[in-house]
């Protein structure tokens, strides 16, 4: 955690709720190569605060990936409204990031590591030819897609898993061991979305289980197959990984003293 130079009575805490298109990032995580969303909001952040800020947040999205409820807290000393963070900063932030919310919150809270859940959501328009109006914003799958079969293979993806066949080989966690509460594929014409909630979810994860359901989707594998990568424990003999076009962090989940606004899951009227 950040500690406070200024002496703790000064130190104050701040939750905001933060929405991005992923597109034009390497990242949320600031990198020296390529601009990522924390070198963003960072920068508009301190020139609100008139002092340097560093922020924390809910969940490291990877490169392309979205957000609409991604949560981030950072501590400061200036006693500011919460007005004047929320418009000061939107006014600063390029057009794709915007903060949502924003809330004091006790020195205690961690955007990380008082969450209890994320949910994320995966968009694919299935269809032969690819959307025009949302391109970078869904993943494209022109192969026909079985979303019932899909379904049946998720099934074994829920509960307590060693998921080492799904996380990057670049993945840093301590353990591969998650549970998934829910994942959930349902179809509306073309449209496909995959809904997963789990208490943390390892790099790349839920892209790689995308993958795995495209195999089950397209008929090329049986629902089963989804279990047989689960208990190879074995990243390489897994499918490929999903696109992160259609990848969206949709929902935090804290405890119910923190009383968090609730984002909309997605405003692209696929629901």
């Amino acid at each position: 955690m950040q500690h406070s130079t200024t002496g703790e009575q000064d130190f104050k805490r701040l939750a905001l709720g933060i929405e991005y298109d992923g597109k034009a990032y390497c990242g949320w995580q600031r990198q020296h190569h390529s601009p990522s969303v924390q070198q963003q909001l960072e920068q508009a952040l301190s020139q609100v605060a008139a002092q340097p800020i560093r922020l924390f947040c809910a969940g490291r999205t990877d490169s392309g990936v979205h957000a609409t409820a991604q949560v981030v807290h950072f501590d400061h000393s200036q006693p500011r409204p919460e007005s004047a963070w929320l418009q000061g900063a939107n006014n600063l932030l390029p057009k794709d990031i915007v903060i949502n919310w924003c809330k004091p919150v006790d020195l205690e809270f961690h955007a990380r590591f008082s969450a209890v859940s994320r949910s994320y959501r995966y968009i694919i328009y299935n269809s032969l030819t690819p959307n025009a109006i949302l391109a970078n914003k869904v993943c494209w799958h022109r192969r026909p897609l079985d979303e019932k079969e899909m379904q049946k293979g998720a099934d074994y993806l829920i509960g307590q898993h060693n998921f080492t066949s799904f996380r990057a080989s670049a993945c840093q966690a301590n353990t591969p061991v998650r549970t998934m509460q829910n994942l959930t594929v349902s179809r509306k014409g073309r449209w496909i979305t995959i809904d997963l909630k789990a208490n943390a979810f390892l790099h790349h994860m839920v892209r790689n289980i995308v993958g795995c359901l495209f195999r089950v989707g397209e008929g090329r594998e049986s629902a089963a197959f989804v279990q047989k990568v689960l208990d190879l424990k074995d990243r390489n003999q897994a499918p490929d990984t999903a696109r992160p076009d259609g990848l969206y962090l949709v929902e935090v989940g804290y405890p119910d003293k923190y009383s968090f606004p609730v984002a909309n899951p997605l405003a692209l009227g696929l629901r």
